[in-house]
Formats: structure tokens, sequence, C-alpha cells
């Protein structure tokens, strides 16, 4: 899949998106039963002792229950990350401004990153920072539903089915330096779930 084109990248809202999130909404932005197939799949994924960034977090990260050994959260609203009792530290940071992580080389065993990845105008950058950060050996979970604020999320995602979506994760892996791994798909409740599971290359 070539690259997004800048009309791809296009949001109905071209307004600030931090000021969008200002104000915390502490919801899912998807069903239990997704909620609950997302929380097996990191089950699957990660060990005790790992080191974990949850890109574009919120209030709750759907962690399993783990020895951890750092939980670090980004997202756009510090309220929310405060509220997240799975995280030992947190920042705000617009990634459509900022793409430049303030996180070192190699220093998490896994990116995560849940229902967010559809509002990224620059996901090649994104994802190659969390290449940057994520050691050899570590695992990327990107996962998502047909749910979105849809004034907010690129006109490439509006406009694509669940398996375009599929191929648009999977470019954005590849543009960032991640081989894809393995796909999990299904539809537990209401909600197709889907998470693509990529690994440094």
């Amino acid at each position: 899949m070539p690259p997004l084109s800048e009309t791809d990248r296009t949001k109905i809202d071209q307004g600030s998106d931090a000021a969008f999130y200002d104000q915390p909404r502490f919801v899912t932005h998807a069903d239990d039963g997704f909620c609950r197939r997302l929380t097996e799949v990191y089950d699957a994924a990660l060990d005790d002792g790992d080191r974990v960034f949850d890109a574009m977090s919120s209030w709750v990260s759907h962690l399993p229950p783990r020895e951890y050994a750092r939980v670090v959260g980004h997202g756009l609203n510090g309220d929310e990350l405060d509220a997240n009792d799975a995280l030992d530290e947190w920042f705000v940071q617009d990634l459509n401004r900022d793409r430049s992580l303030p996180l070192a080389d190699d220093a998490f065993d896994a990116v995560l990153c849940a229902l967010s990845v559809q509002y990224l105008q620059y996901p090649g950058e994104t994802f190659a920072e969390f290449d940057r950060v994520l050691a050899p050996d570590g695992v990327a979970v990107v996962s998502f539903t047909n749910r979105m604020f849809p004034t907010k999320a690129i006109r490439a995602w509006r406009t694509a089915g669940m398996d375009d979506r599929v191929e648009l994760v999977s470019s954005y892996c590849a543009a960032g330096g991640l081989a894809v791994a393995d796909l999990v798909r299904g539809r537990p409740e209401a909600d197709p779930f889907v998470a693509v599971i990529a690994r440094p290359e």
C-alpha cells in the first residue's frame, strides 16, 4: 500500500487535537467483548517483568494482571491518564504535531496502541518511533474496531472497510520497520475485533 497522501491525512475537524481531547470522557470506545478479547491478546503477548509503553492511552489500559517492570502511558488527556491505575508514569503529547517520543531506544518489551490508530496523520513516522523504543525481541500490538470519532479520524481510515484498515495498519508497521507476525480477528460481541501483532524486523 502506498504512503498516505495529503488527502488521506485530512480530517473533517482540522482544529487542534489537543483542544478536542481537553475534556476527559472516561469511555472505553468499544464494547465489553472487545475489551475482554484485548486483555486475552495482551495476556498471550506479555510476560512478568515486561516494560510496557501504552501509546495513545486513556483511563484504562486493558492489561492482564502481571508484575510489570514499568508501564508508561501516553495520551492527550492528563485527567484520564492520571486515573489509569495501570500506569507507573505518563505524559501528554500530540503525535500529529510531534512524533518524537521522549523515551530511550530499546526501552520497552511491548508497545501497545488500542483503539486510537485511526487518528494518526503521520503513522509511518509514529510507528518508526514505536520501533525505536521497542527492544529487538519486543512486540507491538495495535488493536481497533469500527468505532471512532469520525470528525477526527483521517480520511483514509473513514473511507476504508475493516479489511482495508488491516492493510493500512500493516503498511504503517512496514513503514516503521516492524514486521507483522500475527493477526487476531473476531466479533466477541457486537464490535468487530482486530489486533495486528508486529515485531522489529
